[in-house]
């Protein structure tokens, strides 16, 4: 269980802090308990203390890191049950699956789709990030290791193998790019064990129970090994839901910290129907799946669930919002119309939505109004006549040639000070909802104003 701020400065040794029992000691005690401070921060704590502490203030989850370099992915250190208690921190990370079962051509294909799926969403990248490895039935070690390399030079890699020759193969060609080695279960965890430890890598542990999983993971934790990620597919879709929502109830709600680590769901194993596949991955990354496994990721079953993946990891504190600039819609260039709206997501693709719909070349521009809705940015002061010319004279003059601006119906207010701040430029006021902006376009098109 997490430590408050007195059990943490009652335990922190006194003799080794020269500002002992002064109130900024209790200060700095209570942002540990909080998570706003590491307890390593104290220039006067000795090293015993430390260890004894940084156990007991870690989060309830294991914070792993799997992939190397730039394809470095940081799984767990979750802390709460429900985003709404205060916030998820690391996302999770969706693998394509192939086989050593299947063909080199149906490999290849295979992995040849992986980065087809790989676009900006909020200024956040949303692709593929790994590749589960599954080692078929009358695979050779040899095999095992040349598709496991040819698949790590394209995202890292899940080594999903029970085979302990087959795993030591895979290791040795691939262990530079940090896979994931998940095949330890209740037969094996000792030999698994030895080789993810000299490789250096995360081992998956599995069971056919939550029990025997439960069990192995003692075990493997007793060996030294804490370096873990917890395989919870079991042999049915209630199974599998069960466990994952059991063990991470077991770590952040009753703060046992044996089943304190990421997991993994292979929704590829329990459905082969690609719709099923697409409802269990969001129901997975909901509860509570750090990496979850599918066949094959395409656009269509991408766009919702990196959506609904987006709007679940981000802080709940703190709106999404996009990037200051000119969006060209509809093959827009510097001579077609401008209309300008606030950078909250929500607002922008509600608009740009309708402004594609319509059909009409146009540069939507967007500037920075505090991530809020259009009335709200209005009323706060961020979004005004001042802030729209200034981002439009430092941003967009010397780029677009057009000279007419549509502002949202909301905010008509702004047009006459606009037109004073902003010579030159034509100010029109669109109407108050999105979904009229369509007929509107239109209609200046046709009467030749645009």
């Amino acid at each position: 269980m997490a430590l408050s701020g007195i059990q943490i400065f009652k335990l922190t040794p006194k003799k080794n802090c020269k500002e002992c029992g002064c109130p900024t000691c209790m200060a700095f005690s209570m942002k540990v308990a909080q998570g706003a401070k590491q307890i390593s921060e104290c220039p006067h704590m000795s090293a015993e203390a430390l260890e004894q502490l940084s156990e007991a203030t870690a989060p309830p989850m294991k914070t792993i890191k799997v992939g190397a370099g730039d394809s470095e992915h940081t799984l767990g250190g979750e802390t709460v049950l429900y985003r709404h208690e205060k916030t998820f921190v690391n996302k999770t990370v969706y693998a394509a699956n192939i086989c050593t079962c299947m063909d080199d051509a149906e490999i290849d294909a295979k992995l040849a789709q992986v980065p087809s799926v790989d676009y900006d969403r909020i200024n956040e990248r949303m692709y593929t990030e790994m590749i589960n490895v599954n080692f078929g039935k009358d695979t050779t070690p040899e095999r095992f290791a040349e598709v496991a390399k040819k698949a790590a030079a394209v995202r890292p890699v899940i080594l999903s193998v029970k085979d302990e020759a087959a795993a030591k193969a895979a290791l040795d060609a691939v262990k530079d790019t940090k896979p994931v080695l998940d095949g330890a279960d209740a037969s094996n965890y000792e030999a698994f064990n030895k080789l993810a430890t000299d490789a250096g890598v995360v081992l998956g542990v599995s069971g056919t129970s939550i029990d025997e999983l439960y069990d192995t993971v003692q075990k493997l934790e007793k060996l030294g090994n804490k370096n873990l990620i917890l395989d919870v597919t079991m042999d049915s879709i209630k199974a599998t839901f069960e466990a994952a929502v059991i063990i991470r109830r077991a770590a952040l709600a009753d703060g046992d910290r044996s089943f304190g680590y990421p997991s993994i769901v292979k929704v590829n194993k329990l459905t082969d129907d690609r719709e099923l596949q697409q409802s269990l991955v969001a129901l997975f990354t909901l509860k509570y799946g750090s990496i979850v496994v599918v066949d094959t990721m395409d656009y269509a079953m991408a766009l919702p669930l990196y959506g609904l993946r987006q709007n679940l990891f981000t802080d709940p504190q703190k709106p999404m919002k996009v990037a200051p600039g000119i969006y060209p819609i509809n093959g827009a260039d510097e001579n077609s119309v401008c209309l300008t709206t606030v950078d909250f997501a929500l607002t922008y693709f509600l608009v740009s939505g309708e402004l594609e719909r319509s059909g009409v070349p146009c540069n939507l521009i967007i500037s920075d109004a505090g991530g809020l809705s259009v009335l709200t940015s209005w009323a706060a002061g961020k979004l005004s006549a001042t802030s729209i010319s200034k981002y439009i004279q430092e941003n967009v003059e010397d780029k677009i040639k057009n000279r007419t601006l549509i502002i949202p119906g909301k905010v008509a207010v702004l047009k006459g000070d606009l037109e004073n701040k902003l010579p030159g430029w034509k100010i029109v006021v669109a109407p108050l909802e999105a979904v009229q902006l369509v007929k509107f376009l239109k209609d200046m098109k046709a009467n030749g104003e645009i």
